[in-house]
């Protein structure tokens, strides 16, 4: 919750843009080495740029590649595996086919393909290059959410609340999506616990290897950095400047924790099969 606003609120929180350029204050250590300076407490980079306010605006991208592949993956992922589930028969064989095709790509080799082979195409620069990384993040990812929510389908459509709908009249649509959806809420959400922090740790790998968010020099820009970004300005400068590596680290790390924490607490409320096991 703190680290998502603080990326909404970045402006607010971090007057001075990440991209201003401090003449004569380059390489200044954060607070805890001697030689800080007060207005800079994690320091500046090679360029006098405020580390401070480069991780938290880079929160807000972070964040977002979190967020919005989630929701897109969800969105695929819960109507494919309801419609295989209920059709049954040959829709459930082609759609299970298709998701084992999709499962059986090694995901990371996949993102870094997709990410180099259409980064200077016209979808490749929507976004800074976020948009083409949405893309593959959710062509990859949808195929869990499928088998979920089939598995689920499976062993709630023939129960009793189920065939009382199909004796009053109700369509199927509105069986799947009206009174079978809802019940299979619980593995869902707790699977998206789970899943943002992985798109956080992925967005971060690939821009720790130069093919994330492109850098951009509009100051006006809702992408101006990403933690994978600060990765990569970091790494090279690794041993005059060893706080942005270890800054943005920090960050990274406590956001998967803070979800990770969050995936557990709702496994524990939503699983009906860890209730009363404590």
């Amino acid at each position: 919750l703190i680290f998502t606003l603080v990326a909404i609120f970045a402006p607010l929180i971090v007057p001075p843009n990440p991209l201003q350029l401090y003449s004569g204050k380059d390489y200044l250590p954060p607070f805890w080495q001697k030689g800080s300076d007060p207005s800079f407490p994690m320091g500046t980079d090679t360029l006098g740029r405020d580390v401070l306010s480069r991780v938290i605006y880079g929160s807000r991208v972070s964040m977002m590649v979190g967020l919005i592949p989630t929701i897109i993956i969800l969105f695929i992922g819960t109507v494919i595996g309801l419609f295989s589930g209920y059709r049954g028969g040959s829709v459930d064989n082609l759609l299970m086919r298709l998701t084992d095709v999709i499962y059986a790509f090694p995901d990371m080799l996949f993102f870094i393909i997709v990410m180099i082979s259409l980064r200077d195409t016209i979808v490749g620069k929507l976004l800074g290059g976020l948009f083409l990384l949405f893309l593959a993040l959710s062509f990859v990812n949808w195929v869990s959410v499928a088998r979920i929510v089939r598995g689920q389908v499976l062993s709630l459509k023939e129960k009793e609340f189920v065939e009382a709908a199909r004796c009053i009249g109700a369509t199927d649509s509105r069986i799947m999506f009206r009174h079978i959806m809802p019940n299979s809420l619980g593995p869902i959400i707790i699977w998206a616990a789970f899943t943002v922090p992985g798109m956080i740790i992925t967005e971060a790998v690939l821009g720790y290897l130069g093919i994330g968010l492109r850098p951009t020099t509009d100051p006006k820009s809702f992408f101006i950095t990403s933690w994978g970004v600060m990765l990569n300005d970091g790494q090279t400068a690794i041993n005059s400047q060893p706080w942005i590596l270890l800054t943005t680290a920090i960050c990274v790390s406590l956001v998967v924790l803070a979800f990770t924490f969050v995936g557990d607490g709702l496994r524990d409320a939503l699983d009906p099969r860890l209730q009363g096991t404590q």
